[in-house]
């Protein structure tokens, strides 16, 4: 590669424009540059920075490049490299600082009063020219790096470094809270490990308050790299029970043999019928089950599913006299004659709800309100896990998962609109991560789940989305573009790929890039968060990791070429 520590140009600006990129001459050999890598063209008082998308190998004379020149004196041979045959790249410009003026001219001063009163920016800013012929371009260095992903300070967090150099690059968290975000990866390429390090960042910035819905039971506890057979630190054990609460479902749950901080129950009140029709595929419900349920809310109207359930499917009941049998007065059948419902629909509906009612964390009278107990944790400082213990199938997930953030977006909205009206302190911000997210933001659902609202519209009430997930082609193209901040490992699918780029300006120059990630320790970085794409070399999750979330800051750098054998076998 180019020397790190060198501003030397590695080409010079030979042709292009804004739509197809910048076309480079290459002046230094081919394989010290390579896609991805982070290049600035200054060209007067403008610095343009952009990413390399593409290499090409050009000849000014075909037949030079179609025979092969070993019959040649090796001099001759290296005189025709670089001159007659030749490599180009292409450079998609992301972004353009405007430096002013030369220093010590009036021109100078009067930018500078321009610029204190903001009736100038000088950037970043969207490119929205070129520069000359021959401008030359370089490998983006150190500062160059710090002044597009900024430097340390409060709510910036190293989430990688950049695969050439070796340079942090920083996700701005404060940005990050402020709308939805995803994490995305083919299965096997660290999602759970970056969704780890993103997490513990807010957690140790405090720039949000984080409710985690652990399907897997992966983040809150101490877990075992299988790849590596070596202990990965939870963020319970990373932080502990005075910032991070863990919750288990269900009187007496366990999370990986672990007690957890405190458990929940669901009354039966919290159940609406969007909840159950919700679970439609999954309790195998026909069409005629909204009917029936609707009719179960204008008979019971809250409490409608503890009354449904006490009701006795099959219950008949003999008159002496005649003999006949007709359906007892506490029977489902009853109850739909009572109120024209079919009455084998009505006693359908009964036995798929029994799976739900007889869920152990499903009762009617909890000990205590689940929400209010959460709430106030993450309105105080804490962070909360929920773990699903043994409960880690779709229907727990889909239903517990909807129904509690469900609850508590009603609680930040009203807090919201205390703020709005009444003057009162505005809620803390909060951020809801979900995994195995295209189950609750498919096209299907993503109107129904209380999480397709909170991508759409809840940004306003402070509460966004974390989506972690390995397919988000099965996530809901709206949603999707309402997503901020990307962060995505290898994807092996076209859809996914044109899925994560929903949405994106350069989304076709960013294409082949995303698609020729390495698929263990290289990450893409796109959007709201980050002030351009940069693919990373991301951070290991180790004990250097743990030890500046325990406050003693340290940036490793990503390991040399000579340890990349124990990198890929992480995460």
């Amino acid at each position: 590669m180019v020397d790190i520590n060198s501003n030397e140009p590695i080409g010079y600006i030979v042709g292009g424009g804004l739509k197809e990129g910048f076309r480079i001459r290459l002046t230094v050999p081919a394989d010290r540059v390579q896609e991805g890598s982070f290049v600035v063209c200054e060209n007067g008082r403008f610095h343009y920075y952009g990413l390399i998308t593409d290499l090409q190998l050009g000849s000014t004379d075909p037949r030079f490049a179609d025979e092969k020149s070993d019959r040649l004196q090796p001099a001759i041979q290296q005189a025709l490299l670089g001159k007659t045959l030749y490599t180009t790249l292409m450079m998609y410009p992301t972004l353009l600082m405007d430096t002013g003026p030369e220093f010590g001219t009036a021109e100078r001063a009067e930018w500078d009063d321009r610029v204190a009163n903001n009736l100038e920016t000088p950037g970043p800013k969207p490119v929205k020219t070129v520069p000359a012929h021959h401008a030359e371009v370089r490998q983006a260095n150190e500062a160059d790096v710090a002044q597009i992903f900024g430097g340390e300070g409060d709510g910036m967090f190293v989430v990688g470094h950049t695969i050439e150099q070796g340079y942090p690059v920083r996700l701005d968290l404060k940005k990050f809270v402020k709308r939805s975000s995803g994490i995305f990866g083919a299965t096997g390429t660290g999602k759970s490990f970056l969704t780890r390090m993103v997490l513990a960042g807010l957690m140790l910035e405090d720039v949000a308050a984080a409710l985690v819905f652990d399907m897997h039971n992966e983040y809150a506890f101490d877990d075992t790299d299988t790849d590596r057979m070596v202990t990965v630190r939870g963020l319970r054990s990373l932080f502990g029970s005075s910032k991070v609460q863990v919750a288990a479902l269900g009187k007496g749950a366990m999370v990986r043999g672990k007690s957890p901080d405190f458990t929940l129950e669901i009354a039966l009140k919290d159940f609406q019928t969007s909840d159950i029709e919700l679970l439609s595929q999954a309790l195998n419900l026909t069409d005629t089950a909204g009917v029936t349920l609707n009719a179960l809310v204008r008979s019971f109207n809250e409490n409608w599913f503890a009354e449904f359930m006490k009701l006795e499917p099959g219950a008949v009941e003999t008159d002496p006299e005649s003999g006949k049998t007709f359906p007892a007065d506490n029977s489902v059948a009853a109850w739909a004659r009572q109120n024209n419902v079919h009455e084998k629909a009505a006693e359908a509906l009964h036995r798929k709800l029994a799976v739900i009612y007889d869920k152990p964390y499903v009762v009617e009278r909890p000990a205590q309100d689940f929400v209010t107990e959460i709430v106030d944790k993450l309105e105080n400082g804490r962070h909360v896990i929920l773990g699903f213990g043994e409960y880690d199938n779709d229907l727990d997930y889909l239903l517990v998962s909807n129904i509690l953030t469900r609850r508590i977006r009603q609680h930040w909205v009203r807090k919201t609109e205390r703020h709005k009206t009444h003057g009162d302190a505005a809620p803390r911000p909060l951020l809801i991560a979900i995994e195995e997210a295209h189950k609750l933001l498919n096209p299907q659902l993503s109107g129904q789940t209380a999480f397709g609202i909170i991508a759409r519209e809840l940004r306003k009430y402070f509460v966004t989305l974390l989506v972690v997930d390995q397919r988000p082609s099965g996530i809901d193209d709206e949603v999707m573009s309402q997503l901020g901040t990307r962060i995505t490992g290898w994807l092996g699918d076209e859809d996914d790929i044109r899925a994560v780029l929903t949405g994106l300006a350069g989304r076709d120059q960013l294409r082949g890039m995303l698609a020729r990630l390495q698929e263990k320790e290289e990450v893409l970085l796109l959007g709201w968060g980050v002030k351009m794409p940069i693919p990373v070399r991301s951070r290991r999750y180790d004990e250097t990791f743990y030890e500046e979330m325990k406050g003693r800051k340290t940036s490793t750098p990503p390991p040399k070429s000579e340890d990349i054998d124990e990198w890929f076998s992480y995460g």
